[in-house]
């Protein structure tokens, strides 16, 4: 059986460890995560290059996704590294202190407008929720709050306000730079973090794309005005990143569920990949084995249908890498034998004979004894689209283009094979997907199979038939 949802793995100091990061490919890593929001240029690009030698000498095509680190607000640091604060307590936030001069009864923070942001009785996150303060008085570059909720307060934590709202542009002098890195090291995939509106994802696309970049921009949804703009935001970029650790501390952690199960749907009916993120393993940072939380979270996402399930800090630092991603595998495995039906389009009119010929293929294949469905695709839509309805058969994407197969690798349910060429649009490429399928032990003698491909080659969009091959 192969796993249909895919695995976004973290890459960071655990996996520089000797052999690691070839073991996590090879229990499964589908797409590596570079995360911006720490290290230097040099040290992503020398990963990335890691990434795709490991992957081609075990002839896997491992997609890579540059993470920007957008404008995560922080308060600054303290003079003695942190505080207590007590409830009830009054506490200061001031945009003109130092970034090393907070106190018990002060700190700075990065976001040098907040108090534009802010009025009387909002109230402030903290560390992830775990500090809590109510705003009081607000003057030029001072906020004077009230503790709600206290406890230990160290530099450099993540500052929110409940209900979102604060102003910071989505891309930083930082994002810009490290666009280029990532059009640099040809990135398959931009996440574009703390995106507010449609305006942020075009606006990173032109930047990528004016870099020399190809790749597709994941809008990662984080702020809690996103979700007003969900629908504009969905349509502007290639995916959705559901983010939940910032989401949750704006919205409160029990709207995540209902809003994660909307927007895999809403995703996957406007033919968007989408991804679940964010603590799905976190206690694998330490232990060798999830929580049964754990497990039931990422099945629920695999269950709702999601394209990707991430893994952060628990390959990125964790203790046992390799052992997260197998773990993330038979979870997926598990949840992927009680299969949920997508009725995906049922009663839409195709806009495309691409996307009739998608469709076709899906309604073939589903309502008859097929083993395997191959679609010869330039830029790999046919293949999505596929991926887009249920179905527990294996969708391979063959294409001659090395963007191509790496950007599949994200698709549900869609496995990509690089094939000659030369050999597309005839009956060779036919021949090669039959002996790659055998290889992979997908077909035997007598299996049917399912075949989209174009009458022209080297022309984007332009599936036009199906075929039905005997082995």
């Amino acid at each position: 059986m192969l796993r249909r949802t895919k695995i976004v793995a973290t890459l960071g100091p655990a996996t520089d460890r000797p052999g690691e990061l070839e073991r996590i490919i090879q229990g499964g890593m589908d797409v590596a995560r570079v995360n911006f929001s720490h290290g230097e240029a040099d040290d992503h690009l020398r990963r990335i290059e890691t990434v795709r030698d490991i992957a081609q000498a075990h002839r896997r095509q491992v997609g890579v996704m540059v993470d920007l680190q957008g404008p995560k607000i922080r308060i600054e640091g303290f003079k003695k590294g942190g505080i207590t604060l007590e409830d009830g307590a009054q506490f200061t936030l001031d945009t003109e202190l130092d970034s090393d001069q907070g106190s018990e009864n002060s700190v700075g923070v990065t976001h040098k407008s907040l108090a534009d942001d802010l009025a009387a009785e909002d109230v402030l996150l903290l560390d992830d929720g775990n500090i809590v303060m109510q705003v009081e008085q607000v003057s030029d570059n001072q906020i004077r709050c009230r503790v709600l909720n206290g406890g230990v307060l160290t530099g450099f934590k993540g500052l929110n306000r409940l209900g979102g709202g604060l102003s910071a542009e989505a891309l930083t002098e930082k994002d810009h730079a490290d666009i280029r890195t990532a059009a640099l090291a040809q990135a398959d995939y931009l996440a574009v973090s703390f995106v507010r509106s449609r305006e942020d994802v075009v606006e990173a696309r032109d930047l990528f794309q004016a870099a020399g970049g190809e790749g597709g921009i994941i809008a990662k949804i984080e702020r809690a005005e996103a979700i007003d703009h969900v629908d504009a935001i969905i349509d502007a970029a290639d995916g959705v990143m559901i983010a939940r650790g910032d989401l949750g501390v704006e919205i409160g952690d029990a709207e995540l569920p209902g809003i994660q199960k909307r927007f895999i749907r809403q995703a996957r009916e406007s033919n968007r990949i989408v991804i679940t993120a964010t603590q799905m393993m976190q206690s694998m940072v330490d232990s060798a084995q999830p929580t049964r939380a754990e497990v039931l979270d990422v099945a629920n996402a695999v269950m709702d249908g999601t394209d990707a399930v991430m893994l952060s800090a628990e390959t990125a630092v964790g203790k046992h890498p390799a052992k997260v991603v197998k773990a993330m595998d038979r979870i997926c495995r598990g949840a992927e034998r009680h299969r949920v039906a997508f009725n995906h389009r049922v009663d839409a009119r195709f806009e495309t004979a691409e996307e009739s010929i998608a469709m076709a293929a899906m309604y073939t294949a589903n309502h008859a004894q097929v083993a395997a469905i191959v679609a010869m695709t330039e830029s790999g839509a046919t293949a999505k689209w596929m991926s887009r309805n249920s179905s527990g058969i294996p969708i391979f994407a063959m294409s001659p283009i090395v963007a191509t197969v790496r950007r599949v690798s994200l698709y549900r349910g869609v496995y990509p094979i690089l094939v000659a060429a030369d050999a597309m649009g005839t009956d060779l490429a036919e021949q090669q997907a039959i002996r790659e399928l055998r290889r992979l032990g997908i077909v035997k003698t007598d299996d049917s199979i399912v075949v989209t491909k174009g009458d022209l080659t080297g022309i984007t969009g332009g599936t036009n038939s199906l075929k039905i091959l005997k082995v």
